[in-house]
């Protein structure tokens, strides 16, 4: 069933300027402490917008999986980055195990438009901090001579210089992370790209690379995934040239241990019909060619703030985690059958 509630497009405006608004409802079926999944069925969903008349029988999406994770970068995700990074190599397997011919693409973004830590790059190259600068006035608890960044001593001082447009906006891919409790280096992902293909040398050791994005940012996860998802960022000449195929699945990953409220200020720019609306224009109009996992607040009926749990409920396929849950292998457990499910009736545009 559908509600007849409609969701204002954002076309291919840039997230940034996306506007801020009020809250809708949602009614899905009641989440337990362990998650809630939906797939499809009597779930209610906003109207996302007219479907296309593709014509034909499904034809399935022939192990083609755009796999996108959202990721906050505020104080206290340093364990919830590690648990997804443990989580993420069983879930690969499970999806090979899935799709004979498993062909992938695969970023991280995080939720934060500037890269690394500012405090840091005020106290590169040296990282010695002296009486009068910036690192010493604002961490008093450091004495003079000891590190600016006690917390990140590997800061990557040295690579300045290679940070590029990309780094420092919206909805790019992750590839040098940089700060506290982050990689703090330039991960090897394999050609010059900021995603990873199938046939990725190490999948699973470049994803912990990128996926230890650090707690030296915010978590704008809503305006991130609307940036990622806007067409010039996808096309040649953006940060992520062809990550987004037609002919694939795709399925989003939101991670975070705090809501993401919408209407801007510390949370991001919009609300959460229009980030879906975002979503929606990037795969052609067609819901069930989208898969969205959230690891957050497990409130069954959406805390009022949660806006990020307001826009997984209006996809037929989601399922929603608990972010203090010991691990998130059960949620990419659930995860993989929704995308194994919405793979089986996945009809390709033409």
């Amino acid at each position: 069933m559908i509600t007849t509630s409609s969701v204002a497009s954002t076309g291919d405006a840039a997230a940034e300027s996306a506007g801020s608004g009020g809250e809708s409802s949602s009614t899905s079926t009641a989440a337990s402490s362990s998650g809630e999944s939906s797939s499809g069925g009597t779930t209610q969903i906003f109207d996302l917008g007219t479907m296309p008349d593709v014509g034909g029988p499904p034809v399935g999406c022939k192990g083609k999986i755009d796999l996108l994770f959202v990721i906050s970068r505020l104080s206290n995700m340093r364990s919830r980055q590690e648990q997804l990074i443990d989580a993420f190599p069983e879930f690969i397997d499970t999806i090979n195990a899935k799709f004979a011919d498993f062909d992938y693409h695969i970023m991280v973004v995080d939720g934060d438009s500037t890269w690394g830590s500012s405090l840091c790059d005020d106290a590169c190259p040296t990282l010695a901090c002296k009486i009068g600068e910036p690192c010493c006035d604002k961490n008093l608890f450091e004495p003079e001579g000891e590190p600016c960044c006690a917390s990140a001593p590997d800061y990557p001082c040295e690579h300045l210089d290679e940070k590029t447009a990309c780094d420092d906006a919206f909805g790019a891919g992750t590839v040098f992370p940089a700060g506290t409790f982050s990689s703090n280096k330039l991960c090897p992902i394999d050609v010059q790209r900021r995603y990873m293909v199938k046939g990725e040398p190490d999948l699973k050791g470049t994803f912990a690379c990128v996926g230890q994005v650090g707690v030296s940012g915010a978590g704008r996860l809503g305006q991130a995934l609307t940036a990622a998802m806007q067409k010039g960022i996808n096309d040649p000449g953006g940060c992520n040239p062809g990550f987004l195929r037609k002919d694939a699945l795709l399925m989003v990953t939101l991670i975070s241990n705090t809501y993401d409220m919408g209407g801007g200020g510390l949370s991001s720019k919009g609300t959460p019909e229009e980030w879906a609306q975002a979503v929606l224009d990037a795969k052609q109009g067609v819901a069930e060619s989208i898969v969205l996992l959230n690891i957050g607040d497990n409130d069954p009926e959406c805390h009022k703030q949660d806006a990020l749990c307001r826009l997984v409920k209006m996809f037929p396929y989601h399922h929603r985690g608990y972010h203090e849950a010991n691990d998130y292998g059960p949620a990419f457990d659930e995860a993989a059958s929704l995308v194994e499910t919405a793979c089986a009736g996945f009809v390709a545009p033409g």
